[in-house]
């Protein structure tokens, strides 16, 4: 069950066919509404998607997704790749009243069902689960894992913005500080930034857990661990469903982990609107085509209409 461990770890940073929604849906204001259940789609070429996301909870009952992140497994070709979607990206929302905000606005409307029309939307891929975690289990989590701390290169700005008693440079994080790295985002990168330390922090969390994996004591240790690392995680997936994964993965490990960020570079301009505040307007022609070919393996299009 190694892998299946690995991903998610992959899953915390940051399952189903599609049954469809017929029932006629009315518009939605800023007023969080009852979550739908979760209609997720299965890939028609066997690869498993999921959407993670990272939740900017402080135990209310509705909450924003702070990280948002699509992970797929092709247990085929056997690859992993991870997409990161910043929080301030401006899309269209099904039956949203205002028809456009902040892609995080979708999953505190509506939950991971709403965020994931979103994303079909916008962006013409489509998910088969998704995974939930918010901050306090990811203390938690990489407590668990990392019990001696993650190295990264700690900024002075950094430490004085989150209010960190550190020294700046090379420092091992525990769970609450390796959280404010990966949340900080007052510098001239902004949410950019963010973006790259919390795929940092991913990998190394991915490094930490494989090799412990690997020893002969840890491998003992496995299944306890991967029991404790899901009471953090919220998800659609049923017991059956992750072994099914795990399975495959144990058949077909992954040899290889590719990363991308939507934005793309040029793919976007900042602006501001009065309902929203500060966003990044995409080039959807752009974004939509370069996600489509690293998600799918589909070449760019010469010419693709707008959306």
């Amino acid at each position: 069950m190694k892998q299946l461990f690995i991903l998610l770890i992959a899953i915390c940073i940051a399952g189903c066919q599609s049954q469809g929604n017929t029932g006629k849906q009315e518009p939605i204001g800023d007023t969080p509404v009852k979550h739908a259940p979760f209609y997720g789609v299965k890939d028609e070429n066997g690869r498993i998607n999921i959407l993670v996301l990272g939740v900017d909870s402080r135990g209310e009952k509705h909450s924003r997704s702070d990280a948002i992140m699509v992970a797929q497994y092709d247990p085929k070709h056997q690859k992993a790749k991870l997409v990161s979607i910043m929080r301030d990206s401006y899309v269209k929302i099904p039956s949203y009243a205002k028809g456009y905000n902040k892609i995080n606005t979708a999953y505190y409307l509506g939950g991971p069902e709403l965020l994931r029309k979103t994303i079909k939307e916008n962006f013409g891929i489509d998910v088969q689960h998704y995974v939930t975690i918010d901050f306090e289990g990811f203390v938690k989590i990489v407590d668990a894992v990392a019990p001696e701390g993650i190295e990264v290169d700690v900024p002075q700005r950094l430490i004085d913005d989150m209010g960190l008693k550190l020294a700046a440079g090379r420092q091992r994080l525990h769970g609450r500080e390796l959280l404010s790295y990966a949340r900080f985002r007052h510098d001239a990168e902004s949410d950019f930034g963010r973006v790259q330390r919390q795929q940092q922090v991913l990998n190394a969390l991915k490094d930490e857990f494989s090799n412990k994996a690997s020893s002969l004591d840890g491998m003992f240790k496995l299944p306890g661990m991967g029991q404790e690392l899901m009471k953090y995680v919220e998800t659609d997936m049923s017991t059956q469903t992750i072994l099914s994964i795990g399975g495959s993965m144990l058949l077909n490990p992954i040899t290889e982990v590719q990363t991308m960020r939507i934005p793309v570079q040029a793919g976007y301009q900042d602006k501001t609107y009065k309902h929203a505040g500060a966003v990044l307007e995409l080039d959807f022609i752009k974004n939509r085509a370069a996600l489509k070919e690293f998600i799918i393996d589909e070449p760019k299009p010469v010419n693709e209409s707008t959306k």
